[in-house]
């Protein structure tokens, strides 16, 4: 049997566009404003001026470059694209999370469980709810209600299936997809640092280079040291926001604990483990544990 993401219920793939849209709007008005300010850096350095009607363009480009810095700075609090994005997430792969441990008899909805449905319905309507309370916005509006998350039909079907076949279809469809994933990010990560820090040495070192020249009264006119300055400070910023450092040593402990899980399945763990190996398997994948190991990262 396969179980893929289009077998959830609707509630997590509105949670997951909803992420994914304030995950681009959050990133593309950062990279906008550091942007803004190299532009109002660049305009800053020229040494000529240029003017129409009394207004010195340049100065004008400079001023509007900064303008616009502050109007994105207001408009990204109020609209909280960064905070919405992470919560959005966060409910998606808990939706996923604890769809998956029902589907494939994972703890809290072990085999043996009177009644899996009424517990799905508590427990999803217990972390939509505290989700709720930090602020996430749930699409379905306040009244929005757990019981409305509906047990989709290829649940349902892989929930009555054998062990071995629930077994099967979570190691290829869940654990293994996901450290596939995991490694594939870190593989990004490690190529964004690489490019990152060279373009910031590089910069740093133009910068250098003609703040010298200009010490020694040979420089060009125009302040191309701050010029450069400016961009390497906007590159370590943007850097630091996409936290590609930490995220490298984050997912490639995960990827090594999903690895080791991915062996413990198939060789040593039983069917009467089989609901606490499931349930462990989920808190590597969350969100918060990986946020965690990213916050604590060397």
């Amino acid at each position: 049997m396969v179980f893929r993401n289009d077998d959830l219920p609707a509630l997590f793939h509105r949670a997951d566009t909803a992420a994914i849209s304030r995950q681009q709007e959050s990133t593309q008005a950062t990279r906008t404003q550091l942007l803004l300010l190299v532009l109002a850096a660049v305009a800053a350095a020229l040494p000529w001026s240029v003017e129409l009607g009394g207004l010195q363009l340049v100065g004008a480009l400079s001023a509007s470059a900064y303008a616009g810095v502050l109007f994105l700075s207001f408009r990204i609090a109020r609209r909280r694209a960064r905070p919405q994005w992470q919560l959005n997430r966060s409910a998606a792969e808990f939706i996923k999370s604890l769809c998956w441990r029902y589907a494939v008899h994972g703890a809290p909805f072990e085999s043996d469980t009177a009644d899996p449905d009424g517990l799905f319905h508590a427990r999803m309507e217990a972390g939509l709810q505290e989700l709720r309370k930090i602020g996430w916005q749930d699409p379905r509006g306040d009244a929005g209600s757990a019981s409305g998350v509906e047990i989709t039909a290829p649940m349902r079907e892989l929930r009555v299936r054998a062990y071995q076949v629930r077994r099967e279809t979570y190691v290829r469809d869940r654990l293994i997809e996901q450290r596939n994933w995991y490694r594939r990010r870190t593989e990004v990560s490690r190529k964004a640092t690489t490019l990152w820090a060279s373009s910031i040495a590089v910069l740093t070192f133009l910068a250098l280079m003609f703040s010298s020249l200009r010490a020694l009264g040979t420089g060009p006119s125009a302040n191309l040291a701050g010029l450069f300055s400016a961009a390497a400070a906007a590159g370590i910023a943007w850097n630091e926001v996409r936290r590609h450092h930490a995220l490298i040593e984050a997912h490639s402990v995960v990827e090594r604990d999903l690895s080791a899980m991915l062996v413990a399945m198939q060789t040593t763990v039983t069917e009467p483990q089989w609901s606490g190996a499931v349930y462990e398997t989920e808190r590597y994948v969350s969100p918060q544990h990986t946020d965690w190991l990213a916050r604590h990262s060397s």
